[in-house]
């Protein structure tokens, strides 16, 4: 019945058929789950800052808090593709409901641990249930592309709009965090976090209508060996790497200037130009997918935060992050179209979930790489870390064959 249900509500092609990202907001109930994904997506960018906030303020030590907040980015990172492989077989009402549940409850494991002065390993437990949050951004993902399954040009333009959105919740959800947990109390990122995510998961999975259905299992290959993914995976580490080592340097560096308070403001520009560009290339009708010629653009402009650091100029530096994040958005579109053309139909959410776990064990290693050259070396030289990623990204995406998505 779901099948029914969505194909029927899929706009029939008239005469005043709308295109664009209108097209993509004309679809019924498209409205309404792209809301509650908003909403549950917002905390994906508030939890980690109000974590180390929440701790850093309570047990002093910020060296507790980035070991708390690296092991719930771990145990992320090995449980998103289980999740999601539940998903898949059956369905995102019956799973990520409950697993957002258990991921709202670790949350509020950990602010109490925090509040009542737990044991410190207490808070590592708590912090490892939010691995339970499932993949959102994937899910809506994957109803895009049940939706307009039939339309590429239509599901590039869902995909870019995806992208901006992941974008925007990762710009505006640190500032949300900061401003709860300063303006009340330092609990209070961490609270409104798991209850927009609750409430919004809630409304995302009450969209019945638009739920891809549930698939007899296949004897599909898992996604790692489907051709041209694991390719695509090691691509994901090393763009993940770019994002990783860019903010820590970019914290670094700010430091280094006496102005570490506005480098959230200026990683913020650096979302904000990947937001945009994310739009703008959405609203493109490419002739299809060209990951090498977005890797190669992100290469070349990664280059110029590390050209102007040694201006001495945090204003010059944020100019040169809004260039570059232009670059981000594009790169990450065509490279999720692509895992969506080679990752079977009933594991899709599997396959976006392993590319999340990709970018997270990227992020991971390039902040550790980052800080240790901010550290050993100089912030301004620590820049040629994220501007090596990108160019090992492209290395990586030049030597695979299908890199442009020709053989896809």
């Amino acid at each position: 019945m779901p099948q029914q249900t969505s194909q029927d509500s899929r706009i029939p092609e008239a005469g005043h058929r709308r295109t664009g990202y209108r097209r993509l907001f004309a679809l019924p109930g498209s409205r309404a789950f792209t809301a509650g994904n908003l909403l549950a997506r917002l905390p994906m960018g508030m939890f980690s800052v109000s974590a180390v906030v929440m701790i850093a303020g309570s047990r002093g030590s910020y060296a507790l808090a980035g070991a708390v907040t690296a092991t719930g980015l771990a145990a992320t990172a090995l449980a998103g593709p289980f999740v999601a492989r539940l998903v898949d077989r059956h369905g995102q009402a019956r799973i990520a409901l409950p697993a957002t549940v258990v991921s709202v409850l670790g949350s509020l494991a950990l602010l109490l641990c925090v509040r009542y002065d737990a044991p410190d390993w207490s808070l590592f437990a708590a912090y490892a249930g939010t691995a339970a949050t499932p993949n959102i951004g994937g899910l809506s993902r994957a109803r895009w592309a049940h939706l307009l399954r039939d339309e590429p040009g239509a599901l590039h333009t869902a995909n870019s709009f995806e992208q901006a959105a992941d974008e925007l919740c990762f710009m505006l959800g640190p500032v949300l965090a900061s401003f709860l947990a300063g303006t009340f109390f330092p609990e209070a990122g961490t609270l409104a976090g798991a209850l927009l995510l609750l409430v919004g998961m809630l409304i995302f999975t009450a969209q019945r209508a638009t739920e891809p259905p549930t698939r007899a299992r296949s004897q599909a290959p898992s996604p790692l060996r489907s051709p041209g993914i694991p390719p695509l995976l090691v691509c994901f580490v090393a763009t993940g790497a770019v994002f990783g080592s860019m903010e820590v340097v970019t914290i670094a560096y700010a430091d280094a200037q006496g102005q570490r308070t506005a480098a959230g403001a200026v990683l913020a520009l650096q979302a904000a130009g990947s937001c945009a560009a994310g739009l703008v290339y959405g609203a493109r009708k490419p002739a299809g997918p060209r990951l090498t010629r977005c890797l190669t653009a992100m290469a070349v402009l990664m280059t110029l935060p590390w050209a102007t650091a040694a201006t001495g100029s945090l204003l010059v530096l944020a100019g040169a992050l809004l260039v570059a994040g232009m670059a981000t958005a594009p790169t990450m579109v065509t490279a999720m179209t692509l895992v969506q053309r080679r990752t079977p139909a009933d594991r899709l959410n599997e396959g976006m979930s392993l590319m999340v776990t990709g970018l997270l064990i990227g992020i991971g290693c390039g902040s550790a790489a980052g800080g240790w050259a901010a550290e050993h070396l100089s912030p301004v030289t620590a820049f040629a870390v994220p501007a090596a990623a990108a160019a090992l990204a492209l290395l990586i995406s030049t030597a695979d064959g299908t890199a442009d998505g020709t053989a896809a």
